[in-house]
């Protein structure tokens, strides 16, 4: 039936999500899911809203939730954006404030929606290199484009730049929005929410899905200066006035008011995450530095993807990437728990000759 569809639905080449296999006994090391659940207090936050007032539309604004994430970073409610998962975040931000004239510029290894976006919407972009060490090298971007986008640390390789790097990037880029795009800061690095009050051009997005273990929850979050806010504003009330139902921003808001239960959980992943990028050196692994909750790793005699088919025989999951070819070579593998991590590292001694 696609005689029917529309000539954008034609040119599309939409993303493929990380694979949610159905099988017994499986460690599950593919989509940077946390390994430890939702703060205690996030669940009973949406238990106490099960009743009569989901009958109701919920608050378009979020505003219970858009005071938590302000307070969280010390900044101001109006200087706050929510949406349903950092990906509609991210899609309302292409739109609103990355669509003009001149191109958009992002690495050419990073989070593969972003050129999607471009199609969807028909951003004109232009990707830029990363260094030979997969590395972001902020003097590549000095030249004129219609907006700047970038994961930090960046996916999937993991690597951070530094916040001293981005802070030279806004100095040097002022008339055309910076968006860095911080999934997986808290597990390593530094916000560059920390930058936007002196930087009008600046937006930061972040998720719950990593570090507040909210992935089936679905929300995401923009900070930046009150005009970048009401563009995206404008573009969702033109889409979906009310993108977060009841119980996310009851869940989100305890979620990120609970910093005990997040900074304990951040801490026990960057530990096991240290662990396993030693026990996979030992195993002859080079290993990207990673300030995220995965490794992006590289047998120096297999291939990522014979590899990637042999774990799996075992019932373990990782996520091998095909495209571009320079990351062939290498496996992204989500920080389990000790006790999945183990179980790669005892399946490669068993993989890997002696």
């Amino acid at each position: 039936m696609s005689r029917f569809w529309s000539a954008v639905v034609h040119g599309l080449t939409p993303y493929v999500p990380g694979e949610q296999p159905k099988l017994a006994n499986l460690v599950k090391l593919n989509t940077n899911e946390n390994p430890y659940g939702p703060s205690p207090r996030a669940l009973e936050a949406m238990r106490a809203e099960l009743g009569d007032s989901l009958r109701l539309y919920p608050d378009p604004n979020a505003d219970r939730l858009k005071e938590a994430i302000a307070e969280y970073h010390g900044v101001k409610p109006a200087q706050v954006f929510v949406g349903n998962g950092s990906d509609e975040v991210l899609g309302h931000t292409f739109l609103a404030l990355l669509k003009h004239d001149a191109p958009l510029l992002f690495p050419d290894i990073t989070y593969s929606f972003y050129p999607v976006y471009c199609g969807l919407y028909g951003v004109d972009y232009r990707t830029v290199p990363l260094s030979e060490r997969f590395e972001i090298r902020v003097d590549d971007y000095m030249k004129p484009n219609g907006g700047i986008i970038f994961p930090n640390p960046n996916a999937p390789t993991g690597c951070l730049l530094p916040l001293a790097e981005i802070e030279r990037l806004l100095e040097a880029n002022a008339d055309s929005v910076v968006v860095v795009d911080e999934a997986y800061v808290d597990f390593g690095g530094e916000s560059a929410v920390a930058l936007v009050d002196r930087y009008p051009q600046l937006l930061v997005i972040h998720t719950l899905s990593k570090s507040r273990s909210l992935a089936g929850l679905r929300v995401g979050y923009a900070i930046g200066h009150p005009d970048l806010i009401a563009a995206l504003t404008r573009v969702k009330d033109s889409f979906n006035s009310y993108p977060l139902d009841r119980l996310a921003i009851a869940g989100a808001a305890a979620a990120m008011e609970d910093r005990a239960y997040f900074d304990e959980t951040c801490r026990k992943v960057v530990a096991t995450r240290n662990r396993l990028a030693g026990g996979l050196e030992e195993q002859g692994f080079e290993v990207l530095p990673s300030a995220a909750n995965f490794i992006f790793a590289r047998h120096a005699l297999h291939g990522g993807a014979e590899l990637t088919a042999k774990l799996r025989e075992r019932s373990i999951i990782v996520r091998h990437f095909k495209n571009p070819a320079r990351i062939a070579p290498f496996m992204r593998i989500t920080v389990g728990t000790d006790e999945q991590c183990a179980a790669l590292i005892a399946a490669l001694k068993e993989i890997l000759p002696a």
